[in-house]
């Protein structure tokens, strides 16, 4: 698995930031790339809650909680993404705490690519370019939604 992550502090408490992504439903309101989510779980949101999630260039893919650590710790695996040339893919939240009520959050994603030693050096350089792109567009949308 290739892992990438980005980290952004946000001048907001874990509290707040939580507030935001534990809307686990609306994540539209702040990711730019996703243009709609339907729910596909109904009740409180934690592990066991799957969304699907479109984008503007028809794609989409399914996201499920795996991991739910309230204030803290959101884990997703991601599945149906046959647009993507992934074998497998998770997404994972920390939220930490900072001093003077900010927080530090971190958005990373661990996947496989497709496609043997190509897909690999594919992984490494053009998806790591095209995740930080939606990894930081993400982060400062979370920032201006808290």
């Amino acid at each position: 698995m290739i892992h990438y992550e980005r980290a952004l502090e946000i001048d907001a408490t874990p509290e707040a930031v939580w507030a935001v992504l534990s809307r686990y439903m609306h994540v539209d309101e702040f990711a730019p790339l996703v243009k709609s989510v339907d729910a596909l779980t109904s009740g409180e949101d934690g592990v066991g809650s799957k969304r699907r999630c479109h984008f503007d260039n028809g794609t989409s893919v399914v996201e499920e909680v795996t991991a739910w650590v309230p204030n803290r710790k959101c884990r997703v695996q991601l599945s149906e993404m046959s647009a993507m040339p992934l074998h497998e893919a998770h997404a994972e939240l920390n939220v930490v705490p900072l001093k003077n009520g900010r927080s530090n959050v971190k958005w990373g994603m661990s996947y496989r690519v497709k496609f043997g030693p190509f897909g690999w050096l594919l992984g490494q350089t053009m998806m790591k370019m095209m995740m930080g792109k939606v990894l930081d567009g993400n982060l400062k949308g979370l920032a201006s939604k808290v």
